[in-house]
Order: C-alpha cells, then sequence, then structure tokens
C-alpha cells in the first residue's frame, strides 16, 4: 500500500520531524543521487530494477507536491503519536496494582485509540487520493471550493481562520480542539503560507459557527482571526432592518477582505504586545 511507504526513505532521506524540516532544494538533490543509483541500465542484473526506479520517481513526486507531502508528514506524525501513546499505555499497565483500578480508569478515559486509528485512515485515504491526482497529472482542487446544494458543504457552516506565522503556530488538531467548545467540529483544513497561516473550518451546525464569531482567539501572542465563509443573508431587506454587525460583515465581501483581516490582525497584536 503506498500509504505504508516511507517515501523519505526511498530517495534516502531522514524520516519524521527531521524529513519534515528538508526542503525542496534537498530533497531534488537527494533524488538526482539516488537516480543515478538506481537507474535500470545500471543493473541489468536485477530484475526490480525497473518498479525500484519507478517508485523513487513516485516518492519524489510525492515530497515535491506541498499537498501531498503535508498529509504524509501528518500521517507519520499520528504513527509516531500512536506508537508513543501504546508505549507508554503498557508502561502504565505494568504498574497496575489491580484489575480494579484498571477498569477504573479505562471506564473513565476516551478511546483515544480508535480517534487515532480514524484519523489515521482519513489522512491515508486523502493521501492515496492525492498519490492517483499525481500519477494522473492532475492538479488539486482549492479547499475554497465548496457548493451549496448537490450534497457539497453549506458555506454558513464553515469559517475562513488566520493568523501570522509568528510565535506559537496552529495545527488542525489543535484548532478542532478550539472549535468544538463551541459545537462538532466536522472538518479542518490547513493552508498558509511561509509567512501566514491560514485553514478553513467547517462546524456541524450553522449556530456552532456563529458562536465561534468573536469567541476564538487564540493565543494571546499571536491571535486568530475568525470570520465566516459566507456570512449569513437577510431573509427580507426590507422588513428587516441590518445591523451595525451584518453591514460591517457585508463589507468584508470582495476587495476589502484583506485589507479588514490584515486590520484587525495588527490591532490584536499590539494589544498582545502592550500586555507582555
Amino acid at each position: 500500500m503506498d500509504a505504508e511507504i516511507d517515501h523519505y526513505e526511498v530517495l534516502g532521506l531522514p524520516s519524521g520531524e527531521e524529513g519534515a524540516k528538508l526542503t525542496e532544494k534537498e530533497i531534488a538533490k537527494a533524488y538526482k543521487w539516488k537516480a543515478l543509483e538506481l537507474h535500470p541500465d545500471k543493473r541489468p542484473d536485477d530484475a526490480n530494477a525497473a518498479a525500484n526506479f519507478q517508485q523513487l520517481r513516485t516518492s519524489y513526486d510525492i515530497l515535491r507536491d506541498l499537498k501531498a507531502r503535508k498529509l504524509f508528514d501528518d500521517l507519520l506524525r499520528v504513527k509516531r503519536e500512536r506508537r508513543l501513546r501504546d508505549s507508554q499505555r503498557d508502561g502504565k499497565r505494568r504498574r497496575m496494582v489491580s484489575d480494579l483500578e484498571r477498569r477504573e480508569r479505562d471506564a473513565a478515559a476516551p478511546d483515544a485509540a480508535a480517534m487515532e486509528r480514524e484519523e489515521e485512515a482519513r489522512i491515508a485515504r486523502q493521501l492515496k487520493e492525492e498519490i492517483a491526482r499525481i500519477r494522473g497529472g492532475g492538479r488539486a482542487s482549492p479547499p475554497e471550493k465548496m457548493s451549496d446544494g448537490g450534497g457539497g458543504v453549506n458555506q454558513e457552516k464553515v469559517l475562513k481562520v488566520s493568523w501570522e506565522k509568528v510565535g506559537e503556530d496552529y495545527s488542525a488538531d489543535k484548532l478542532r480542539e478550539m472549535f468544538s467548545k463551541f459545537g462538532e467540529v466536522e472538518d479542518v483544513v490547513i493552508k498558509g503560507s511561509k509567512k501566514k497561516g491560514s485553514a478553513l473550518v467547517v462546524m456541524a451546525t450553522e449556530e456552532g459557527a456563529a458562536a465561534t464569531i468573536g469567541s476564538v482567539i487564540g493565543h494571546l501572542g499571536n491571535p486568530l482571526l475568525v470570520l465566516p465563509l459566507k456570512p449569513a443573508t437577510v431573509a427580507d431587506s426590507s422588513s428587516v432592518p441590518k445591523s451595525a454587525e451584518t453591514e460591517r460583515m457585508s463589507n468584508l465581501v470582495g476587495a476589502g477582505y484583506q485589507a479588514f483581516e490584515d486590520s484587525v490582525l495588527k490591532k490584536l497584536q499590539k494589544a498582545a504586545e502592550k500586555q507582555r
């Protein structure tokens, strides 16, 4: 299975947290050296030479594709965390003084192992889709393209979250934890660049999405800007007067959106610096 292959090891690179820090130039350099070593012309007696060279090319294509590499790094992270948790759990079990204490602890604790297996399976499915896309020569579709009908995502349940790449960063798990205080979170999609991070958070209900606005602010040193992907519409504008908040949110659509986002981030950061 493709998801079980360590693509860093295929290129002769360190894996895990160290591999995730490698630059595109370092990955390309490693591929060139490995390609010279594994080229079928240099291995005429190796029946697996062509297959090994093809796997090398596939692993390189995955690691140089930003979305596929991010999914693969997430998959490796989940596996590391699961192995660590299993090791810690085994150590605790050896220290148990009675079966009664074990049953009480297991009854009170959530089934973390099942949640980890579910997350691992989800990331593995996404990685498999990206591998198929890369092999087919396609491009990744942006997460923002969501529809209201035809089985798509209700955009009024989707929140656009952004932050600066300063101080403590935000992972998908951390955002899910913060937003789940206001309702069930269906999905979190991390995007962003080197200077700015962003994500789309899909809540289970419109009420849950609305409750997070102005309530989820993130770390004091690196605050979050949380805005609806699609502001809720007013049923009859002639009979229901727009509030000042509705007018403000309406003005976010279009060219003024980015300017507003940058302005709020600067204000939050200045406030955080004053409190240090």
